[in-house]
């Protein structure tokens, strides 16, 4: 069964992210990307530009299917803190522009209801509908491998 996957991380972060191929959320931990499977749906939202002080941002940043292959741990190297190993998945992101949350708060099913859906994102990592997904895909404008 295929599942939706939302990650919430600061858009520069995204950005290497993309460029890796990978998805890691939660500062590297575990728990998240180990619930994700191949074939899984993976949307990066960003409330932030960059860390900790980024101008506001509020936009879906990324989205793909989940590779084929296990969670893995990233190796220590001089562009991580010392010690830093995350977690990972391997991601097929999509060509896709950012997309804004506000114009997609009324049919989202995240947000339509819940005036206090901003805590929600404070998980990090967390699961949405299929709806949801195919909603911002389309507001991403994305292509395969996302269909």
């Amino acid at each position: 069964m295929t599942r939706y996957w939302l990650g919430v991380v600061q858009q520069d972060h995204v950005l290497l992210g993309v460029e890796w191929g990978i998805a890691q959320t939660n500062h590297g931990k575990r728990g998240g990307v180990q619930r994700m499977r191949p074939g899984d749906g993976f949307v990066y939202y960003s409330p932030r530009a960059s860390f900790p002080d980024g101008e506001p941002l509020r936009e879906f940043t990324a989205i793909g299917r989940v590779a084929d292959g296990d969670v893995y741990q990233a190796e220590a190297d001089a562009n991580h803190m010392a010690g830093f190993r995350p977690w990972r998945r391997d991601v097929r992101y999509a060509d896709a522009t950012s997309a804004p949350i506000a114009p997609l708060l009324h049919v989202l099913d995240l947000t339509r209801d819940d005036p206090n859906w901003g805590l929600k994102l404070r998980r990090g990592h967390l699961e949405i509908t299929e709806h949801d997904f195919g909603v911002i895909a389309r507001a991403m404008g994305a292509d395969e491998p996302v269909g």
